[in-house]
């Protein structure tokens, strides 16, 4: 018997991922995308290993990152471009408290094994710095363009709506925040953010810089990513001038004041519980993958992974991935 053919509701970093896996296995599928842009576009492709206020390693990193840079070497490989960029990541401590609590972390193991160096003389204005080796960032829009067009010239991608004729496929929902917004699994904690782009000629472009409540992402040619806010009632694409001047305080604390703003743009960040991805059959049928939240550059790739080894093979996810146990937990 012939393998399923699947249908990938979405084009963002899930279902981009999940294409490139069945696209390994020779197994035949459709993507489907409605191309009006959603967060995975926006997204600065940040990978950051030790992350937040608490400063605690990104949920099961040592698993999942060398995973996703080999995966994005692969698919470099295949479409001739750039795709992941390393860079170090350097976490800036405003007060005494902030820097107080980075030590006693930095001390624990799990946390330290990001640890390149403490600088024993941070920038002006910062009370500590620390070095994070393992961060990078993936330019998210152009592996999603380059990707967009070879399955394009394979005949694998459609922009359109879902249609009658794809419930007869196999159907993977990988749509995002718009899935998430619709009730697709009862409540969320999706988070609309809003990010920048600018150009600042004489900036450090050598490692990514935290601090300040947000990030500072250079992407080269003397240009960065900046952000980024969280709103979690209005819940759209629309960028907002209170937006904008929050990033500016964030870029301008990070970087200086003399830049310029490029581009300012907004996305709704699909979560469901933090960062932490889902995947696995729904009641009626389909299946979904979901939840990536602000962190789809590093769980996307072994996610994807883990579920085309599910839809294909019937290995089935491990319990803190499953969908089906986080609804009994729900429930």
């Amino acid at each position: 018997m012939p393998p399923p053919a699947w249908t990938i509701l979405g084009q963002g970093l899930a279902g981009t991922c999940l294409a490139w896996q069945l696209l390994e296995r020779n197994v035949p599928f459709t993507i489907i995308d409605r191309g009006i842009g959603g967060s995975s576009r926006v997204a600065a492709g940040l990978v950051n290993p030790v992350t937040g206020r608490q400063f605690e390693p990104s949920w099961r990193i040592a698993e999942f990152l060398p995973e996703s840079v080999a995966f994005y070497r692969d698919i470099e490989q295949i479409l001739g471009t750039s795709l992941w960029h390393p860079l170090p990541v350097l976490r800036l401590a405003q007060t005494g408290d902030e820097w107080r609590k980075i030590r006693h972390k930095a001390e624990q193991p799990e946390v330290a094994r990001w640890i390149d160096e403490a600088l024993a003389d941070p920038p002006g204005g910062w009370t500590g710095a620390i070095v994070l080796g393992g961060g990078g960032r993936l330019d998210t829009r152009a592996f999603l363009d380059r990707s967009r067009a070879h399955f394009e010239s394979l005949g694998l991608y459609r922009q359109d709506e879902i249609s009658p004729d794809d419930t007869n496929r196999e159907l993977v929902r990988c749509d995002g925040a718009a899935g998430l917004l619709s009730g697709q699994l009862g409540a969320h904690r999706c988070a609309k953010g809003e990010i920048l782009t600018l150009r600042a000629t004489g900036w450090d472009e050598s490692m990514i810089r935290v601090g300040a409540g947000g990030w500072l992402v250079p992407i080269g040619n003397g240009c960065f990513k900046a952000g980024s806010t969280y709103e979690w009632q209005t819940l759209d694409e629309s960028p907002t001038a209170e937006g904008r001047a929050k990033v500016a305080t964030i870029a301008t604390r990070l970087g200086g004041a003399d830049f310029e703003i490029l581009a300012h743009e907004a996305g709704v960040r699909p979560i469901v519980r933090r960062s932490q991805p889902l995947i696995g059959p729904l009641p009626e049928g389909c299946w979904i993958f979901n939840g990536l939240g602000s962190k789809g550059s590093l769980y996307a790739p072994g996610v994807a992974r883990r579920l085309a080894d599910w839809l294909v093979d019937g290995i089935e996810a491990d319990p803190s991935l499953d969908l089906r146990n986080f609804r009994m937990i729900a429930s």
